[in-house]
């Protein structure tokens, strides 16, 4: 198998792409609505024996329309491509969303973008897809559109879970803030994972018995502060336990950025350097103020053992889950 491409939809894509079906749409935190969507992609390239790609837009366009709204990305651009490669696709082409990209008219998003630019052969899109200027283009316009330009559409109905609940990012992104960390993995069909390198901190962890691995996420990232069960994916692809605290240290530091300081059960070494990531298993309770060192110690080691008992149990819950955190 090819190896997966990402890249940039300011040229057109290789020759090798070309004549493929692409997946249109953010897909922000590749959840399992998402996954309705993309595995209708790959069914459709597989029937047709061509490739599979999926067209996304970076950055989100709500941070292009509301730029004064933080908004927490689920899934930045390096884990987006990591989770569609893991799905099979053979390809993610971004297309930069510029004020410019936005007035584009909808016939020259399907004329510049899907046409010449991707020379797709079938599209496919949730059924609430809107693009071009002032949302000119809806799926009846895409259906049309392809009609015209010579190639076919599908539209995947929303997604919904057990509960008869859509399956959306937004809800993602609320449990998330709420600590709910397992009620997300179920909507997404993996445990949430976060991406970053590791940095210097003070130390204090070493000096405590309980060296961390200090990761900076976005500050947008808007994850409940607070200690999880997690399991720590090296660069080079091995996999460790471990329990992570989320936050602003209140006992050592209180006005600290917050910042994801993973203790890795079993391990000695350095880390500093390597990008890594973090999936997260179990929210395990809020940050807290202790009384010195002592107290926090103790709960620390708390920490570690309720961590590793939730974590023993635990199984994949999809192969796309399997893949990235077992």
């Amino acid at each position: 198998m090819a190896a997966f491409q990402h890249l940039r939809a300011t040229t057109p894509v290789p020759a090798e792409l070309r004549g493929g079906v692409v997946a249109i749409g953010n897909f922000d935190g590749v959840h399992r609505g998402h996954q309705a969507v993309l595995e209708r992609a790959l069914a459709e390239a597989g029937r047709r024996g061509v490739p599979a790609m999926v067209l996304t837009f970076e950055p989100h366009p709500r941070k292009v329309f509301r730029p004064d709204l933080p908004l927490f990305v689920l899934t930045p651009p390096a884990m987006k491509a990591r989770l569609l490669s893991l799905l099979g696709f053979a390809a993610l082409v971004e297309q930069p969303f510029t004020p410019g990209f936005a007035s584009l008219s909808a016939e020259a998003f399907v004329t510049d973008v899907l046409e010449t630019s991707l020379g797709v052969t079938h599209a496919v899109t949730g059924f609430d897809f809107h693009f071009g200027k002032d949302r000119q283009g809806g799926p009846a316009y895409l259906m049309a559109a392809g009609e015209r330009h010579g190639f076919g559409v599908t539209l995947v109905d929303a997604f919904r879970d057990e509960g008869a609940e859509v399956v959306s990012s937004s809800r993602i992104r609320g449990l998330l803030t709420e600590g709910g960390v397992e009620e997300a993995a179920g909507l997404l069909g993996y445990r949430f994972t976060v991406e970053s390198e590791v940095v210097g901190g003070q130390q204090l962890g070493r000096t405590l018995g309980f060296p961390t691995a200090n990761m900076r996420l976005s500050a947008e990232a808007a994850l409940k502060e607070g200690i999880y069960a997690v399991r720590f994916r090296r660069a080079d692809g091995t996999l460790h336990d471990g329990v992570a605290s989320f936050g602003r240290r209140p006992t050592v530091d209180d006005n600290g950025a917050p910042l994801l300081e993973t203790y890795l059960f079993d391990f000695s070494g350095s880390l500093y350097g390597e990008t890594c990531q973090v999936s997260f298993f179990g929210f395990l309770r809020p940050e807290a103020k202790f009384d010195g060192l002592d107290a926090l110690v103790s709960q620390m080691k708390r920490d570690e053992a309720e961590a590793r008992s939730l974590l023993s149990g635990v199984r994949p819950l999809s192969e796309l889950d399997a893949s990235m955190a077992f």
